[in-house]
């Protein structure tokens, strides 16, 4: 008696919560090994990315805004550097940029979750109702779909979590037909105009990517639709979906539908280990999005970061009405290295994202935020780099920084042909590395340096004649980033949208010490790099502009700022 009274209340709390009626990419188990450094090495931990003190951290969860406070969830591991025993973690912040650490707010105690606590999103309910749906691993390693939601909704930090006496609420079974192991990472959940919930789940089937859609009235009983939201053949496990609207103009609620918006659907593809995007339409009365023409879900379409950046998640910042990222970035050590110095894995930088102009890409930036810790500032005169010249940009802490520079007045007649079969920009700034002279290119940064440039990883533009327009390239070169030779040191790639002849062409880095985030052409390309400099550490760091194409280049603009050490966790 006493049981059924205990669950009726519990059942009863849910309903006045709900008003009637919140993502994982990694298979973890309880059983795993804990593996904790003797002696943590800080050599590379990050001045002002977000990162807990010690242990794993991999998916951002749930980020949020409630009662002016920013709250991040994160993916964690309590006991140990490597993956296994995951929470959620929980962080606060009231400026985006120092963070406070919170109890974990969900952990494997019941059930639909006693062999894992994964991924998943936070939404908004009616009466200003956070709620968090997530992904569990059930007894009989089946993932399954959670609901929790704040015990107290007065406490803005949202230091308590009640899970729902319902969960699972989503469930794979042989009368729906969906892959027990493939089955998680819900999104933000958006309501349509017929009051129903909608949100969709990572899936596969066979080699087919899904984005299996489930609708509720009350945030509770959910029924999965006859289709998928959206799907694509030969793409393998969707991890992490995220799925919202987009205007030119800024940032849209989640629920915003309606003619004429755009949505985005953002896919972690599980076999190549990057989140790739589509822009197109969605059509509410039939529940289905479809890519805009030229827009490709696969290997070969559009990625938020063509560096290392993976199981992004955004939300809506009603505040300021933007719509922010975050994105996990992994280590490029060896197992048994970033074991030993007692961490893995950081967040990129929030970044604010919008549509751009021609309504074909999205444009980010690194919010506004991180801007208060820039200090000690650095501008230099608009000059000529000639080729085969680099200029030192000194009075900086060149490990600790954030550098903006623009180039124009480009010898464009100089520019080398574009071989049409170079369709792969990773493939190809990996032949034309710095050390590779060029008509117009290598032009950039050199970050991380040594001062004898043993090391040093290179951030540069090259820019071709194509068919009736110019090409731009751009490279995060990290062959030469490391003396460790068991550090990955992969050289991306991506081509950046930019009309080199009535535009100048710009690029922002943000480095942190082992971290070199950079965004081209105005924020509509972005690609991290992982470094681990042996001998470009600290104040034996150096920075330099360069130019080893055999065009000049003029600097219109160069500023750089000394970061600040934020306080995180």
């Amino acid at each position: 008696m006493a049981r059924s009274c205990c669950v009726f209340l519990i059942c009863l709390f849910f309903s006045l919560m709900l008003g009637h009626g919140v993502e994982a990419s990694h298979v973890i188990y309880r059983t795993f090994q804990n593996l904790q450094a003797t002696n943590p090495d800080n050599t590379y931990r990050t001045s002002y990315h977000f990162q807990p003190p010690k242990n794993w951290m991999n998916d951002p969860n749930g980020p949020m805004m409630y009662k002016g406070i920013y709250h991040l969830f994160y993916q964690y591991n309590p006991y140990g550097a490597d993956w296994g025993n995951i929470v959620w973690a929980h962080s606060t912040s009231v400026d985006f940029v120092n963070w406070t650490p919170r109890a974990p707010a969900i952990f494997p105690d019941q059930p639909g979750d006693i062999n894992g606590c994964w991924s998943g999103s936070t939404t908004i309910l009616p009466g200003y109702k956070p709620a968090i749906l997530y992904t569990g691993i059930d007894p009989q390693k089946s993932q399954v779909q959670n609901l929790a939601v704040p015990k107290n909704l007065s406490d803005p930090l949202l230091i308590e979590w009640v899970k729902s006496p319902y969960n699972p609420l989503m469930a794979p079974t042989n009368l729906n037909q969906i892959n027990a192991s493939s089955f998680r990472d819900p999104t933000t959940s958006w309501l349509g105009p017929d009051k129903t919930w909608r949100v969709i789940i990572g899936s596969k089937r066979h080699r087919r990517g899904l984005a299996i859609l489930y609708r509720s009235k009350d945030f509770v009983h959910w029924v999965k639709a006859k289709h998928p939201l959206h799907s694509a053949k030969d793409t393998g496990m969707w991890e992490c979906p995220d799925f919202f609207p987009v205007s030119s103009q800024g940032g849209l609620d989640t629920n915003t539908v309606g003619l004429g918006i755009k949505h985005v659907l953002k896919l972690s593809l599980d076999d190549t280990k990057h989140d790739y995007y589509t822009v197109g339409m969605y059509n509410l009365d039939k529940d289905r999005y479809v890519p805009d023409k030229g827009s490709v879900d696969n290997d070969t379409g559009l990625r938020y970061d063509y560096g290392k950046f993976y199981a992004s998640k955004t939300f809506y910042d009603s505040a300021k009405k933007r719509r922010i990222l975050w994105g996990w970035i992994n280590e490029s050590l060896p197992q048994p290295e970033y074991v030993k110095q007692g961490w893995s894995g950081i967040q990129a930088i929030p970044r604010s994202i919008w549509l751009d102009k021609s309504e074909k890409q999205l444009v980010q930036w690194p919010i506004m935020e991180i801007e208060k810790l820039r200090g000690n500032r650095v501008d230099m005169p608009s000059s000529v780099l000639k080729g085969g010249s680099m200029l030192e940009i000194s009075s900086v802490t060149a490990a600790q920084a954030d550098v903006e520079i623009s180039f124009g007045e480009i010898e464009l007649e100089k520019a080398e042909l574009m071989d049409p079969s170079w369709t792969n920009p990773q493939l190809l700034c990996s032949r034309k590395a710095t050390s590779v002279k060029g008509g117009l290119g290598p032009f950039g940064l050199k970050v991380l340096a040594s001062k004898d440039l043993k090391e040093y990883t290179a951030v540069f533009f090259r820019i071709f004649k194509g068919h009736n327009k110019y090409v731009v390239l751009m490279c995060s070169d990290q062959s030469r980033s490391s003396l460790n030779h068991n550090t990955d040191k992969t050289t991306y790639g991506a081509f950046v949208e930019v009309d080199p002849t009535n535009e100048q062409l710009s690029l922002r880095s943000l480095i942190d010490h082992s971290i070199v985030e950079s965004f081209g052409g105005g924020g509509k390309a972005c690609i991290t790099a992982r470094v681990y400099p042996t001998l470009a550490i600290g104040n034996w760091a150096h920075l330099y502009a360069f130019n080893y194409g055999s065009g000049s280049v003029r600097i219109s603009k160069l500023s750089a700022w000394s970061m600040k050490k934020a306080l995180i966790n």
